[in-house]
């Protein structure tokens, strides 16, 4: 009778240990969110201006190299000058006999108008006199307009920098020949001011919906990987590219650099911060789906008080544990990242929000734990266990 006692006693307790409750809960605190979007993209000059020619022939003079630092106005190549010199004086040469054939038939007109007024000559003689003035008239204006065009191409054998700037790229040599033909030739490239720089980024399509100007920026470059650069956005390009089936979008970023550490071309590794904020009061995103086990609670003396909410679809709930006491709080939420969930109202700092409870029971039931060497009686015998049995048979 004693035995019989004892053993259920044993029975109880471990039955009532196997119903305790672990819990997993969540305190409300104020801590920093942040969510970020990654990319990569490309360190560039804010004004960068393709320097070239619009007439062909041989570069002459070249005044500067890589590097140089070059003003607005500034000499820095010349073309030869010798046809084009040429092709000037030829035309000034037409432009001159236009402009004397012009004078001659405009005196002619007058005389031939005033005979004609006066009858004194026919309307065939009037009319060859208006017409060889009106031909002059047009040669000469033709002359002239040429001469401005010629001049003018004179005038691009000298070529100067259209802003302040560095010489960033060179592309042709003294005595080079270059060719003005459908498309300007590129002799120089020059970047602005090489202390405000900017990335180019493509960012995911997939991204792209949390990026917006004004945005801070963190980025870094293999050219000096202990260095942290910082930036802005500044643009959201609209044009989307397409490469091997991905769409990205280019995203424009600031980048000051007044050390000059940044050069043209270097490739950037961009962190976009697309949510910042400090000192909210944050809890565990699966809070919100907490539903606790009556049953459970019941058989643990848990008090669960549920709040009645008009359409739970829309409102959010979570559960508030103050002792053996469950209580359903309403609360309204901001924004989330996957670690943190933003609690405008409805709880303070300090509170324990549960976002499990579970048996013990069902760890205790949960399956072969470690170290059990029990298996399925369906799946096949290892060789050895095999060997094992028929020993112990023989």
């Amino acid at each position: 009778m004693m035995l019989l006692w004892g053993v259920g006693l044993v029975c109880m307790q471990a039955c009532t240990s196997q119903e305790k409750i672990n819990w997993e809960t969540t305190v409300v605190a104020r801590n920093s969110m942040s969510n970020m979007v990654s990319a990569t993209g490309t360190v560039e000059p804010v004004t960068k201006v393709d320097v070239g020619t619009q007439v062909s022939g041989i570069i002459d003079k070249i005044y500067v190299d890589y590097n140089s630092i070059v003003k607005k106005g500034q000499l820095i190549a010349e073309m030869d000058k010798v046809t084009l010199q040429a092709e000037l004086e030829s035309q000034e040469a037409q432009l001159a006999s236009a402009k004397a054939e012009y004078e001659y038939q405009q005196k002619n007109y007058a005389r031939n108008k005033v005979l004609f007024e006066k009858q004194l000559i026919s309307d065939s003689e009037y009319e060859l006199a208006t017409y060889n003035y009106e031909m002059a008239k047009s040669a000469y204006e033709k002359s002239q307009a040429d001469i401005v065009k010629v001049r003018r191409n004179l005038g691009y054998a000298v070529i100067n920098s259209p802003i302040d700037g560095v010489v960033i790229s060179r592309e042709v040599e003294e005595g080079q020949t270059v060719a003005a033909g459908f498309e300007t030739p590129t002799l120089f490239t020059i970047a602005k001011d090489l202390t405000e720089m900017q990335v180019v980024a493509d960012v995911d399509e997939a991204d792209i919906g949390q990026v917006a100007e004004g945005q801070r920026v963190s980025f870094s470059v293999d050219a000096y990987p202990n260095d942290m650069f910082e930036g802005v956005v500044t643009q959201v390009r609209l044009e989307a590219t397409e490469e091997s089936n991905v769409i990205t979008y280019e995203v424009v970023i600031s980048a000051p650099n007044p050390d000059l550490k940044l050069k043209p071309g270097l490739t950037a590794t961009v962190s976009i911060y697309t949510l910042e904020k400090d000192n909210v009061l944050t809890i565990l995103p699966k809070a919100l789906k907490f539903v606790p086990d009556q049953a459970l609670a019941e058989a643990n003396e848990i008090i669960l008080q549920p709040v009645h909410v008009d359409n739970p679809a829309l409102q959010k709930t979570v559960w508030v544990k103050n002792g053996q006491t469950l209580q359903e709080k309403e609360i309204q939420v901001g924004t989330s990242t996957t670690a943190l969930l933003e609690v405008i109202s409805g709880l303070s700092e300090g509170d324990e929000v549960v976002v499990a409870m579970e048996s013990s029971k069902r760890e205790n039931m949960g399956g072969p734990q470690m170290g059990d060497t029990g298996s399925s009686p369906f799946m096949p015998k290892r060789p050895e266990d095999n060997k094992k049995k028929n020993n112990a048979k023989n």
